[in-house]
């Protein structure tokens, strides 16, 4: 099978468990694909990249959006509904109506989290609205995968891969049993700098 939106290849899988033939090749794969998600999950972001794709949402205020997930170039159109009818017939200007942020997502190889009004522009507020206010356009996000998403996908497919043989999360030697962990603490010290956190 292909691996869909992997966040590591089965060459890096099987490197790091020094397997050599094809013949746990499906299982692997199924183990990388299963992991990435795990990783989606725990995060509450995705690190792959998306097409454009038009997402309709309601603003946080009247000057701030927050994206319902990474955006991961300035390539975005924000068009809002001025009539409350489910028409986005307004388009906002980058750079004029509002600025994406963080203004440093660049330098840091991140992607945008949100957009804010600008110049005395405002996203639209009505107090029951019919339909979502903003409609946001964009190609949804990372640019790329980070190299600690990489290392923890490739740790969390080791470990699924090995679970397979654990019967009851347990592993068995000649005169000993190990527990496989839950969690593994490794995987969370790489994941935890990109967990997303609600806002309320």
């Amino acid at each position: 099978m292909a691996i869909t939106n992997g966040y590591c290849t089965l060459a890096e899988v099987k490197a790091a468990l020094r397997l050599t033939d094809n013949v746990d090749d499906t299982l692997l794969e199924n183990a990388i694909e299963s992991a990435s998600r795990r990783i989606d999950g725990y995060t509450g972001r995705f690190f792959y990249k998306t097409d454009q794709t038009a997402i309709t949402m309601y603003p946080y205020s009247e000057y701030l959006l927050f994206f319902p997930a990474d955006v991961s170039s300035t390539s975005v159109t924000i068009k809002i509904d001025t009539t409350a009818d489910g028409t986005y017939a307004t388009t906002l200007t980058q750079g004029v109506d509002y600025l994406l942020e963080p203004t440093d997502a660049v330098l840091q190889s991140r992607p945008y989290l949100n957009a804010r009004m600008v110049g005395g522009a405002t996203f639209p507020l009505y107090v029951t609205p019919s339909f979502p206010t903003v409609q946001v356009t964009a190609e949804w996000g990372w640019n790329a995968i980070p190299d600690d998403v990489n290392q923890a996908c490739v740790l969390l497919s080791m470990r699924q891969f090995a679970r397979l043989n654990a019967a009851l999360g347990v592993v068995g030697f000649a005169d000993m049993a190990i527990t496989v962990r839950a969690i593994d603490p490794d995987v969370r010290d790489l994941l935890s700098p990109y967990k997303m956190f609600g806002i309320a």
